[in-house]
């Protein structure tokens, strides 16, 4: 059982660290991106195995952007995501990118992360805003999983 303790630990510190790249990929130029990305990567304590798995949730939510922002537009109500907070905009991306595309992840975890993400570098009302879009997208998008 430690194992698996061990792995979510790193899967969490690996989503804080996706969401550090996601949050400078927001504020960034396109030509700045690869850059402040690095530079984010060198603040952080050098584990590869975190770095790899941030990565690719950061590369994964940054293909599919498009996709991922309309299945957010279509359950907040009255928000205009390009209006939301840059981080909660950030964490909502990369929840709703764990609901659909990454299926070793339970969705109550994943949820639950957000969530948690979002107490932590939002407010707590941006806690129970992620929560609401992330449940709700999980009940129209996932229902083989409910």
């Amino acid at each position: 059982m430690e194992g698996s303790s061990d792995q979510a630990d790193s899967r969490t510190l690996a989503r804080e660290l996706a969401l550090k790249l996601l949050y400078v990929s927001d504020l960034s130029r396109p030509e700045q991106i690869d850059e402040q990305r690095r530079d984010v990567l060198d603040m952080e304590p050098n584990d590869p195995r975190l770095a790899t798995l941030a990565g690719e949730i950061a590369d994964g939510v940054m293909k599919d952007r498009d996709e991922l922002d309309a299945a957010i537009q279509e359950v907040a109500v009255n928000w205009q995501v390009s209006r939301m907070p840059v981080i909660d905009r950030a964490i909502l991306r990369m929840g709703v990118y764990e609901l659909l595309y990454m299926h070793d992840v339970p969705p109550k975890v994943t949820i639950n992360e957000a969530v948690e993400l979002a107490k932590k570098y939002s407010t707590e009302k941006s806690g129970a805003f992620v929560n609401g879009v992330l449940d709700k997208i999980f009940q129209t998008r996932c229902p083989e999983k409910v």
